[in-house]
């Protein structure tokens, strides 16, 4: 992420899109009222150049500053881990494990986690969509036990938990007490899931991140919360290497 103070105005009209190794990547500008300056990401999966602006900021600055950051964005679009659609003898990550996929027409089409393979059966056509319809089922479920597991400890009467596909956020808590993690979150290992419902838990009872918030945040969670968060700042965009 970069972030630019408003600078000199750009005259020439820009190219809404980028060339990043060789693919044309969109660029999306998005407006918010309380920003202050840009800020300049790269989708997870590479798959856009989001810049934030301020109500004063013009789009052609915008543009002109995702130009300028070429060559970082080039970098980071190079770090990215190149999507692979899962298939028969590939590989799936499950709770921090990589699971050899063992695919077998006989077999039944929900899939089985046998050791350190997963065995699922079916067409191969339509494998993929098997596969992630699978993993968001296991998702749900940990998510759910998860947040029983902090509820309890936090005294709160358990809420309703969903899935969200969001390429930017791994958790999310509605004011309407409704809880929703990213559904890749459980290719991670379990302490890093259980780290995001546990945020996500707290703020059913701060709905900021104060000192008190924190402060809970440490008194339900088991583990060591910067740990978590440093798994998911070096490895959280690996999470999207598959099922895009």
């Amino acid at each position: 992420m970069i972030d630019w103070l408003r600078g000199a105005s750009v005259k020439k009209p820009l190219d809404p899109e980028i060339e990043l190794g060789g693919t044309r990547v969109p660029i999306v500008l998005k407006r918010m009222r309380h920003a202050r300056r840009l800020t300049l990401r790269l989708a997870p999966d590479g798959s856009e150049v989001r810049i934030t602006l301020p109500s004063w900021a013009e789009g052609r600055e915008a543009l002109a500053f995702v130009h300028s950051r070429a060559g970082w964005l080039a970098e980071q679009h190079a770090k990215l881990p190149r999507r692979a659609a899962p298939q028969p003898g590939g590989e799936v990550r499950y709770r921090g494990r990589s699971l050899r996929i063992v695919w077998d027409t006989r077999a039944p089409r929900r899939p089985v986690v046998e050791g350190d393979t997963l065995k699922v059966g079916g067409p191969q056509a339509g494998l993929e969509t098997r596969l992630k319809r699978w993993l968001e089922g296991e998702a749900l479920a940990l998510a759910e036990a998860d947040m029983r597991d902090y509820c309890g400890i936090a005294g709160l009467d358990p809420v309703a938990m969903g899935l969200t596909r969001a390429q930017k956020r791994w958790g999310s808590c509605s004011e309407k007490n409704r809880i929703r993690i990213n559904w890749r979150l459980v290719q991670a290992p379990d302490f890093v899931r259980r780290s995001v419902v546990a945020h996500e838990v707290a703020h059913l009872v701060h709905f900021d991140h104060s000192p008190a918030f924190h402060a809970l945040l440490a008194q339900i969670f088991e583990g060591e919360i910067a740990a978590a968060d440093r798994w998911l700042k070096e490895h959280g965009r690996s999470l999207y290497a598959a099922f895009g």
